[in-house]
Formats: structure tokens, sequence, C-alpha cells
């Protein structure tokens, strides 16, 4: 293992991260990532790449990545050299090659210069029929308060047909329910558990976030819509998430020792260790 995987490494296991995790929230394939950490640049697609992921990396374990692109340069590989190219020998073209390659390339041209204007309207006509519908999630990155404003009945109560939301907002606390929360296991595999919620109906599921922490939280399965993706610093918590459960939802914690899981101000517990956690919790009516 190179000094600068090395580095990567140790900044990984002390967030508590996995492979798996690194990969999900930098889009950078795993064997990539575990080439990186072994030195065995060879495997990555190129220079440019290794020091872009090696950056990225970076960044994401919470290293200073110019400082580390700064200290360990001399590991990475250099760029080629334009001068170390080989030297291809020129074949001169006849004039009639040469007039046809012309005539194409104008009407190439020509037919860039209409297509790009055609193609920027196309763009921009997706862009706005995919985010038409869309409500942005908005995260409060300060401290919560401690004195809080009770939730009208339809935050505490959502109606069935209502999709789950999110609603990180410092005044949006739920009421717990007149009837207690019970939380029962129904199946467990090497990176899910499954956990019914009884009573049946709505009901308000919350993530109180107090360090650095992952949080992934989707509609039905892990495949599911999306609901909030991100990571939380420690330096913008604490910080409350609330989620409207009227069906299952997927929730993804990369360290459950930095959250705590409440349904209805019932506390589930996670184990709170430091390390990452899955589950789909289901109402009891939803079955």
């Amino acid at each position: 293992m190179s000094d600068l995987g090395a580095l990567l490494r140790k900044a990984r296991e002390q967030r508590g991260y996995t492979l798996d995790d690194v990969q999900e929230a930098t889009k950078i394939r795993k064997r990539y990532l575990e080439a990186i950490e072994s030195g065995d640049y060879k495997v990555l697609p190129g220079s440019f790449y290794v020091r872009a992921f090696v950056k990225t990396y970076a960044e994401t374990v919470g290293l200073d990545a110019e400082e580390v692109l700064r200290l360990y340069h001399k590991e990475l590989p250099k760029p080629a050299s334009p001068e170390s190219a080989p030297v291809e020998p020129m074949i001169k073209k006849s004039r009639r090659s040469a007039q046809h390659n012309d005539r194409w390339g104008k009407v190439s041209v020509t037919l860039l210069l209409w297509l790009f204007p055609i193609l920027i309207v196309a763009v921009i006509y997706i862009y706005l029929q995919q985010n038409a519908d869309k409500k942005p999630n908005e995260v409060n990155n300060g401290p919560i308060t401690t004195e809080i404003a009770s939730p009208t009945p339809s935050e505490v109560t959502p109606s069935p047909s209502a999709s789950p939301s999110v609603t990180p907002t410092e005044s949006a606390s739920p009421t717990p329910s007149a009837t207690p929360v019970t939380f029962t296991e129904t199946k467990a595999t090497k990176t899910m558990r499954y956990i019914d919620v009884a009573p049946g109906g709505a009901h308000k599921l919350q993530i109180e976030v107090t360090g650095d922490c992952w949080i992934d939280v989707n509609e039905k399965s892990r495949t599911g819509k999306s609901l909030f993706s991100k990571m939380i610093k420690a330096a913008d918590t604490p910080q409350t998430l609330y989620f409207d459960m009227t069906g299952p939802l997927y929730v993804n914690i990369g360290r459950a020792d930095n959250a705590k899981i409440t349904i209805d101000g019932t506390l589930f517990d996670d184990g709170d260790k430091a390390n990452r956690v899955r589950y789909i919790f289901t109402p009891a009516a939803a079955q």
C-alpha cells in the first residue's frame, strides 16, 4: 500500500466509512477506490483521472484535497508528455481527396451551426419538464432551537393519499400518537433489517443528526424515489429531519452513533455504534 493510499484509508476508517459508502458518495467505482488505496494506479483509466479521483476521495473523507495532492504529487503518475508520443509519418494526400474532405468539412460545420441551437433548446425544455413538479428539499444547516412550536394535525397525521415528504425545519417537531408505537423485526439480511411499525396508519419518522453522518431516505425500497440524500457535516449539526411515513421508508445511515431515529416520539434502538445501518420501516396497515 502506498503512503497516499494509507492516508486516505485511515481517514476513511476514522469516519466509519466503507468503500461502498465512498463509492455511493463520490460515484467512483469501488475497484478504482481500491486501486488508489493500494497504489495500483494502472487500473485507473488515465493520469488525469488519478488526480481527479484522489481529490474527490480526499474531500469526501474530510481531508484538504489540494494539500494532499501537493504532498504526494511525486507518488501520482505524471501526464504523458506530448514530446514522448511516437511521431507518425506524414502521408501526402491527393488533391482530389483534399477537395472531397474540404467539401464534407464545410457541410459538417454548417450542420453543427444549425443543430447546436436546437440542441440547447431541447436540453432546456427537458430540464423544465423534469423540474416542473419537483419541490426542492430545503435543509436548515443551522442548529435546531430547543423551543419549537407544535405542528398542526395535518403534519402529525398525514392523509394516506399524500406522498412521503421530508421537512427538515426548526418548528416541525411531531407530537407522539396516543397509542404507543411498537417495532417488530420481521426479516434481517447482511445489509438490511425490515421493521414493522404498529399501530397501522400514517406516522412521522424523525432523524436527529449530531455529528458527521451520511443520510439517505427513499420511498418503499433502496431503489425507490429519493426523499433525502446528503452527507451532513458535524459543523452543520445538531440537525433534525422529518419524513411523513404513509408507506414503507428505506433509511440508510452512515454512522448510527451520530443519529437517532424516532417514530411518533418513540425512540428506535439502532445499536448506537459507529457503523452503517439500513432499515425498511413499514406501517402495519401497509403490509
